[in-house]
């Protein structure tokens, strides 16, 4: 007679075979790729560039699909909610993966833990900037305009919750002024509210607002990171035009469900690493305006790296949240 442990030992055997046959068969079928935010902004220029690569050194089509919503939640409850098998993964940001923990705080649909880093794709500025018809041309002449009419600025974002709203949030706290905040559905919108002239001052990630600054639809006042961007080398950093606290970098990588195979996780961390060390890809970043990843010595990326560099963002955007006193309302 068979024993109870030798039953266990079989049944654990037939039920481990399946998943280890789909593992080593992976992939085999279409992958998805959900953007947590509309169509032509950053995520979804950073997903496509992902995409297009993923789908030649996988074999397997990698399509792009948006999925908008409470600034980038709505999208990554989807993937933390579908199957772990590799089959549908997450362009997550410094919003749905970092920032959005504290300011939905209850609210939050998902935990850290649901999520896995895979990969860091490419780090971005945010840029500070007016549209044309208005009478400043330095961070510090908004700021001044800005006390002078303390409330009538306003201040448009791709939604609330971005690092682009926490970044206008940070300028207000550190300056001292008032604007008036309002977010947009995506980076599109928002643009052509300040281009007309509806919407005075913006923050967006450099990728999605490079083309109207480069042909001067638009005034850029200053970047956000320590360092001037290749892509816009006249445009000061916050620091240079005063504002040394006002820094933020905007982030976009590969996540799946937590309770995905590693060996899959592994697979794709070795692809995005790879990918980001094209020199076609490095290239395309820098025009963007984008930086590489730079999680490891030799300027790639692992997702045990990625995942440190989370929880890292985590308690630094937590921070902000925290002295800001942004909302969501």
């Amino acid at each position: 007679m068979l024993t109870r442990r030798a039953v266990l030992t079989a049944t654990a055997t037939l039920l481990a075979a399946p998943a280890a046959k789909a593992q080593s068969d992976w992939p085999n079928r279409t992958i998805r790729l959900i953007v947590p935010f509309v169509p032509a902004g950053t995520t979804d220029i950073a997903a496509r560039i992902l995409a297009e690569r993923l789908t030649q050194r996988l074999g397997q089509q990698v399509v792009v699909e948006n999925r908008a919503g409470a600034g980038g939640n709505v999208g990554s409850d989807v993937v933390v909610k579908s199957d772990p098998d590799g089959y549908t993964m997450l362009m997550g940001t410094v919003s749905s993966g970092a920032i959005n923990y504290s300011l939905y705080g209850a609210k939050m649909p998902y935990k850290p833990e649901e999520l896995a880093g895979c990969g860091l794709m490419l780090q971005v500025p945010n840029v500070i900037f007016v549209t044309n018809s208005l009478p400043v041309r330095t961070l510090k002449e908004l700021v001044d305009y800005a006390k002078a009419n303390p409330g009538k600025l306003n201040n448009g974002s791709s939604g609330a919750g971005t690092s682009l709203h926490l970044t206008g949030e940070l300028l207000k706290t550190v300056a001292g002024i008032q604007m008036q905040h309002v977010p947009f559905r995506g980076s599109g919108p928002m643009l052509q509210e300040v281009i007309a002239g509806r919407i005075e001052v913006a923050v967006d990630n450099m990728p999605s607002v490079i083309g109207h600054l480069r042909d001067g639809r638009l005034r850029p006042l200053a970047v956000t990171t320590k360092a001037r961007s290749p892509a816009l080398p006249d445009v000061p950093t916050t620091a240079e035009a005063g504002f040394p606290d006002v820094e933020a970098t905007a982030w976009f990588g590969l996540q799946v469900p937590a309770r995905t195979p590693r060996p899959i996780i592994d697979r794709l961390g070795a692809e995005i690493d790879a990918i980001v060390k094209e020199p076609a890809t490095r290239a395309k970043i820098m025009d963007l305006g984008g930086m590489a990843p730079g999680l490891t010595p030799d300027g790639g990326t692992t997702p045990a790296a990625f995942e440190a560099f989370i929880k890292a963002e985590i308690a630094k955007w937590g921070e902000v949240v925290r002295k800001s006193g942004a909302t969501v309302e």
